[in-house]
Parts: C-alpha cells; structure tokens; sequence
C-alpha cells in the first residue's frame, strides 16, 4: 500500500481528501503545519506529498525547498487556491512535479497523483545492488551470485528500506513506522529481531556486520 502525505491546514480538506485516498487503496498521513509536515516527509518517505502552498507556518514553496535540499526525491503536488498568483516555473523550480488548483475536482485529483508517482516509478531504479548482493525490486528478489536468498515479505520490506536510505542513521521507531506501520506492530523489539535475520542472510559474518549497523541508543544505520 502506498503512502500518501497530505499537508494542509484546512481540517475539511485534510479529512475529505484521507477519505478519498483510502478508498482508492492509499495510506494517507496528515500533517496541519508545515514542520509536522516536512518531519513526516523525512521520516516516512510517502511515495507522494500533497502540499498547501499557504500554510500557517510556512509556505509550500519553502516546504519544497527544504525537502530538495535534504535529498528528498519523493514526487510533490502542490495545492494552490483559485485567483492565487503562482509562479508556475518558480514552482516547478522549487522541486514541486505538478500543482491542481483547490477546489479541485476528485477525479482530476487522483488522475495527477497516479500520473505523478507513474512518472516517479518509471525514474526508479528496478535493482539495487551492495556487495555482492542483488535486489530485483520488480520481481521481489535477492540473489547473491545468482543465487536466491529466501526472504519473507517483512524481511524484504525492511531490506528495501536500508537500502534506500544508505548512511543515515535510522531510530527503531522510524524503521517501524516505516516498514511496518505504528497500527501493525507497537513494539519496536521485532525490528531488531528482523535486522538479526538479515544479518544471518546478507552479513559475511553476522556477529561482525559491516552493512546493517547497530548505532547505540538510537537505531541502525546501512552501509552499502
């Protein structure tokens, strides 16, 4: 399931729009201020933002700007009210990929989500690759030297996660939130019991890691 973020102060819209992408079969987070917003942008990795370009706090200009200049590829829509006076190249410059006009019809909506994140996926790398270990991110798979490693799908979904996020440090409640959700699995014990079967998988020897790395009284950090 896809995640989708939504920042917007306007309550109404939030909660109309977290309707609409459930039924759509989306996970929607909700942010009401910009720097709610940007931490959840950095701490879930949504496969798309929705974003207020006035926002109490900040603008979605400037949202825009900090979520590039952090690294933050995730594709960004921007919502912009009618008679709003948009620099649309400025826009498009600031790292936004496309803007609808509120109020917007749902159709037109989803349309330019799906269009977007089609878009986003089509500029995904399908394997990623550390040491000699090989993820086939269409097919599920992870080879070593050709090789198939059996993974369950939480193992794999955690997998992926590292390596998407190389050389940052990771707290456990980030991981979980990420991977498995805060709903699912409320203890955050099952990622280090996750992150030991990767290291038994994946490690040359699992009691000296050099990939999946315990960083002490935070988290885990992947070194590819």
């Amino acid at each position: 399931m896809q995640t989708i973020l939504v920042i917007d102060d306007d309550e109404n819209l939030r909660e109309t729009v977290s309707v609409l992408l459930e039924r759509e079969g989306f996970r929607p987070l909700l942010a009401a201020d910009g720097k709610s917003g940007i931490d959840l942008a950095i701490l879930s990795r949504p496969a798309l933002i929705l974003v207020d370009l006035r926002l109490p706090d900040t603008s979605g200009f400037e949202i825009c700007r900090k979520l590039r200049g952090s690294g933050i590829t995730t594709p960004i829509i921007a919502l912009s009210a009618v008679g709003d006076e948009i620099d649309k190249v400025l826009l498009l410059e600031t790292g936004a990929d496309d803007y609808v006009v509120k109020p917007f019809g749902t159709r037109e909506l989803l349309a330019r989500i799906r269009a977007v994140i089609r878009r986003s996926n089509a500029e995904t790398p399908k394997m990623i690759g550390f040491g000699d270990i090989q993820i086939d991110l269409d097919r599920r798979i992870i080879t070593r030297k050709d090789q198939e490693i059996r993974f369950t799908p939480a193992e794999y979904n955690l997998l992926v996660y590292f390596v998407q996020n190389p050389d940052r440090p990771l707290s456990r409640d980030m991981i979980l939130n990420s991977v498995w959700g805060y709903e699912s699995f409320p203890n955050t014990r099952t990622v280090d019991a996750h992150v030991l079967k990767l290291r038994q998988k994946l490690e040359a020897d699992p009691n000296a890691p050099r990939h999946f790395l315990t960083l002490h009284k935070v988290g885990y950090r992947f070194l590819p």
